[in-house]
Order: C-alpha cells, then sequence, then structure tokens
C-alpha cells in the first residue's frame, strides 16, 4: 500500500495502525513522491490525501489514470461539499473518507475495495443472474455492460465510469426494476453500511445519473423515498 499524507501527524498515525492491521505500507508526505513511488514499485492500493503541497491528490490521481494506471484509490479529504467530492470522483478515485475518519472506517473501505478488484473463488456466489445476463455480458433498462472489459453503454454512447461507479452499475442492471434498499446496495457495494447519516451512495447515485441522463432521454435511477433505488424505463 502507498499512503500520501502531509500532515506528519496523521501520516504517522495512519501509518501505524495500518501496519498493526496487516498492511505493508510504504509513506510519503506529498504527490511528488506518490507518483515517483507509484512509478518505481506499483503498489496495491492507493490512500491519498486530497490537499498536499505541490501536487496535490486529485493531480496525482488523473496522471496514474491518464497513464492507464487501474490501482484502486481511496482519497482522504477535510472537504465535505459534495462538488469537492465529486471532483475527487471525477479525477479517477474510487472511493473518498472525509476528515475527521474514524480509522475502522478506512480499514472496511479499504478491504471493500481491495475485494472488489481480487479474484473471487470458483465456489464463491456471486449476484443474482437475470436472463439476459452471461458471465460477460449484460442488459437491462436499455443499458449494455461488456463486464470483462468493464464498458458500458447506454445505446450508442458509450459511458466513462470510475470503478465504483461501474460496480453499483452492474448491481443495478443486474436487478432492472427490482427496489434495492440501502443496506442492501452498501453491503454489496462497500461490504460495509456505513449507517443513515452516510452521504456516500447519494453522491455515487448522483454523479452516475448525470452520465447516463441524456437529453429527451427518460432517467433511468429512480429514488425509493425512505428505501432506495431501482433502475428502470419509464
Amino acid at each position: 500500500m502507498l499512503l500520501a499524507e502531509d500532515d506528519r501527524a496523521i501520516r504517522h498515525a495512519l501509518e501505524r495502525a495500518l501496519t498493526l492491521e496487516g498492511y505493508a505500507v510504504t509513506a510519503v508526505a506529498d504527490g511528488v513522491e506518490a507518483l515517483a513511488q507509484a512509478h518505481r514499485t506499483p503498489p496495491d492500493v492507493l490512500l491519498l490525501d486530497v490537499m498536499m503541497p505541490g501536487i496535490d491528490g486529485l493531480q496525482v490521481c488523473r496522471v496514474l489514470r491518464a497513464e492507464g494506471d487501474r490501482t484502486p484509490i481511496l482519497m482522504l479529504t477535510a472537504l465535505v461539499e459534495t462538488a469537492d467530492r465529486i471532483a475527487g470522483l471525477d479525477a479517477g478515485a474510487d472511493d473518498y473518507v472525509v476528515k475527521p475518519f474514524d480509522v475502522e472506517e478506512v480499514f472496511a473501505r479499504l478491504r471493500a475495495l481491495l475485494r472488489r478488484t481480487s479474484p473471487a473463488p470458483a465456489s464463491e456466489p456471486g449476484p443474482a443472474r437475470d436472463p439476459q445476463s452471461s458471465d460477460r455480458r449484460i442488459e437491462g433498462a436499455g443499458l449494455r455492460m461488456d463486464l470483462q472489459a468493464r464498458r458500458a453503454w447506454r445505446a450508442d454512447r458509450e459511458l466513462e465510469l470510475t470503478r465504483t461507479e461501474f460496480e453499483l452499475l452492474e448491481l443495478l442492471v443486474r436487478n432492472a426494476g427490482i427496489v434495492l434498499d440501502h443496506a442492501t446496495i452498501y453491503d454489496r457495494i462497500w461490504g460495509y453500511d456505513f449507517g443513515p447519516g452516510s452521504k456516500n451512495l447519494a453522491v455515487y447515485v448522483g454523479y452516475l445519473r448525470r452520465k447516463l441522463d441524456a437529453p429527451g432521454a427518460p432517467q433511468l435511477i429512480h429514488t425509493v423515498r425512505g428505501v432506495g433505488y431501482v433502475l428502470r424505463e419509464e
């Protein structure tokens, strides 16, 4: 794991906690060091602070994604506005944690990212299969997804999705027409329910809607108040 955090106290505390949790951690203090280390020894996962001197976490993320690096990235941010979090997702981050954070939440999000990037054992049950789905391609509500190539389309328009957006869309397409409650989505996507106060899911759904919606076309992701979300054409 590569940890980039300019605040010395936070960096040392996280490095110590992650090491005790069993991670092999390389800790650096800024974005320049982070990029150099990522190029030198590609990590399994990156934990990046957004606000760093010189090259910040968003720039590190953009550079790696532009190079085709798909290593999972968890952002640490003190910015709490939705627009700020969306900026991180748009840069290519897979998830984020808002400061001040509980280290157990960091552990949970890292486990979820690593679990989703590791091949599942053959005996592990997968998501419910739709009659139109296969091991490689699934369709629903006017959407097509190639799971192996990790590509998705609405009609003829290809969607540019982050890893988490792709996982969320896959879950919705596999269950098109079925209302999925918040707890189920959190469990399937993050492996951890962050509680009723969390805005994490709403942020991802909002950002996914922006990428799915097109002028004159019906909205596909619908909110069922007090319950969750459903993917359907109206």
